[in-house]
Parts: structure tokens; C-alpha cells; sequence
């Protein structure tokens, strides 16, 4: 018969293993040229640019608490809105969530007749002097710990429910229903 010891010990490990496998760093979009996280995309929607740039500029003002303060460029005549914000990262500690940092954040929206192009990049953390984020995905520096890889997933999670958010506001609005009686 089998030790019951040694079935439990392997129990716990495969356990861990596998909760350690879910807390991994998602794998993140870098740019081949800057070397930079970075988020682009174009996207082909019905509307010329000064349709698309209102219905951009109605997404910053929903998106922001602050829009005006995010948004350092609101160009109609360029098609061009840049807007600098941030990520609030949490931690857990002995079941209480505390702030983890800030993580500053560039977005750029470009818009053309019939689409837009979004990048989304220089993510960099707040503090005395700024640290780009890409060094958390190096895991054999000897400042890493294995935080950044929940860090990551915030600003990975945090920027897709951006970009779904920007892509919903692009979408032409519904056309009006007349009310023929």
C-alpha cells in the first residue's frame, strides 16, 4: 500500500504548481522596434473623421473622471487625441487589498475617414524617477519578485477593458426611430 503521506505532499505540490500557473504574467504585446509594451490597432468603422473624432472625444469624456486633464491633444483638424493617464495597482496582504503604485500610461487615437488607430504604450511606474515596466518581465533580473507578474496582469486586464470600451464607443450610433402614426 501506498504511503498516504507521500500522496498527500503531492497533492499539495501539484496544488500549488497549478495556483502558481494562474498568477503567471500575461503575455504581453511589446514592439519589435521601441522594445516597449505597446498596444496597437486599427479598426475599420463607417464614419468620416469628424464623426469618428466626436464619437472618440465622447468615449474620453465617459472613460475619464477628469478628461480634460487626461487629454494633453484634441486636434479635429488632424484627427489626432493624446491623452496621458494611469493604472492603480492593488496588492493582497493577510486579506486586506492596499494600493501597489501607480502606473502612468500614453494613448494615442488617430482617426481617418472610415477607421481609427489606437496605440497604447509607454507604461512607466511612479516613483522618485520612472521605471518602464517592461523590466518585470524579466525574471532573471536580480531586482524581480514575483508581484510584477500580478502587476502585469493588472495593466494587461486594465488596458483590454480599455480598448473593448473604446471600440463600443466607436461603433456608429443606432439609427433614430421615427415614430410614424
Amino acid at each position: 500500500m501506498k504511503n498516504p503521506f507521500k500522496i498527500i505532499i503531492l497533492a499539495l505540490l501539484l496544488g500549488t504548481f497549478n495556483l502558481n500557473a494562474q498568477d503567471a504574467a500575461p503575455t504581453m504585446p511589446v514592439d519589435a522596434d521601441s522594445k516597449l509594451i505597446t498596444y496597437k490597432e486599427v479598426v475599420n468603422v463607417p464614419g468620416t473623421q469628424s464623426e469618428l473624432f466626436n464619437r472618440s472625444i465622447d468615449f474620453v469624456n465617459k472613460q475619464y473622471k477628469n478628461p480634460a486633464e487626461a487629454t494633453k491633444v484634441r486636434n479635429p483638424a488632424t484627427g489626432l487625441i493624446d491623452i496621458i493617464h494611469r493604472i492603480e495597482l492593488s496588492k493582497t496582504e493577510k486579506g486586506v487589498t492596499l494600493p501597489a503604485g501607480i502606473v502612468e500610461y500614453s494613448m494615442k487615437i488617430e482617426l481617418k475617414e472610415g477607421r481609427y488607430r489606437y496605440t497604447i504604450t509607454n507604461f512607466t511606474l511612479r516613483e522618485a524617477s520612472r521605471k518602464p515596466i517592461e523590466l518585470w518581465m524579466d525574471k532573471t533580473d536580480k531586482s524581480y519578485i514575483p508581484a510584477y507578474d500580478l502587476y502585469l496582469k493588472q495593466v494587461d486586464g486594465y488596458t483590454k477593458k480599455l480598448i473593448e470600451n473604446l471600440k463600443a464607443a466607436m461603433q456608429p450610433p443606432a439609427p433614430k426611430k421615427v415614430d410614424e402614426w
